[in-house]
């Protein structure tokens, strides 16, 4: 299975820069070299030196350790998010797939929650809850359950007819080691495909959120909040900037074609293609 997903040199480097990312959040207390919140006004906008790898912020504060320790946040929004939005999801999903009566009522209401824009309504979340990392966490994964949930609907509904499923449900099969057995299975493959996804758009909003001033708190160092607070000395020192972009763009970039290279595995009619 890894083997295959590996096969291709885009697939390896992505897989390989996913992991270093990884790697670098769960050292980054040993990577580090100094606290990522120390403030030292006599050294605001230093350049590359001995003692800051990359340089200083704006107030001082050590641009290498906030890189490594922001990693920790993107990571951490991403993974919750998709985690979240997935249980949910399927929850919802197999509701409204397996039983008329949710369908009527429950997609209504997912029908309104897709018609607001995502990142509207995570601001709004976050500027009515106050901006702690949970409260972006959930802001960002409750535009998401609609889309997994009207996936996974459409799973359920399209495998409950099967022969397989009916001859169970002759059988004596109840209603729940059913859906447990016989129709779940069947969702694993997208789920995991739109997981992918969302772990890069939960990245990517988190640090949209953070850049306007409303995602995590100011002082915690996350790649948006750097990306907001360099903005004002982009021209004196635009590495305030591309340091923590440049990180945000690798890890959105392989962890999309992760995405890519499963869901090509993992549907058949695109695994007949390779």
């Amino acid at each position: 299975m890894i083997g295959g997903l590996l096969s291709t040199w885009p697939a390896r480097i992505s897989a390989l820069v996913l992991g270093l990312m990884i790697l670098m959040a769960l050292l980054a207390p040993l990577l580090g070299t100094v606290d990522p919140i120390q403030l030292d006004p006599s050294k605001r906008l230093q350049g590359i030196s001995a003692d800051h790898w990359l340089g200083t912020d704006s107030f001082g504060r050590d641009l290498y350790s906030r890189v490594v320790y922001g990693a920790r946040i993107s990571l951490a929004v991403g993974a919750g998010t998709a985690l979240l939005a997935i249980v949910l999801g399927v929850f919802f999903g197999v509701l409204t797939g397996y039983f008329t009566w949710a369908d009527i009522i429950l997609m209504r209401f997912m029908d309104g929650l897709m018609a607001i824009p995502g990142i509207l309504l995570a601001i709004t979340l976050v500027a009515v809850s106050g901006a702690t990392l949970t409260t972006v966490l959930v802001a960002i994964a409750i535009p998401e359950i609609p889309r997994v949930a009207r996936m996974v609907r459409s799973v359920i509904m399209g495998v409950r007819n099967e022969a397989y499923v009916e001859a169970a449900s002759v059988l004596g099969t109840g209603t729940w080691p059913m859906i447990w057995r016989h129709l779940l299975p069947n969702t694993v493959a997208p789920l995991i495909v739109q997981g992918t996804y969302i772990f890069a758009s939960a990245i990517m909003t988190e640090s949209i959120l953070s850049f306007l001033g409303a995602g995590v708190p100011p002082e915690t160092p996350s790649w948006g909040n750097m990306m907001a607070d360099g903005r004002q000395f982009f021209l004196l020192k635009p590495e305030l900037i591309l340091y923590p972009g440049l990180m945000v763009s690798l890890t959105v970039l392989s962890v999309n074609l992760l995405g890519d290279v499963l869901r090509d595995r993992l549907d058949p009619r695109m695994a007949k293609r390779l």
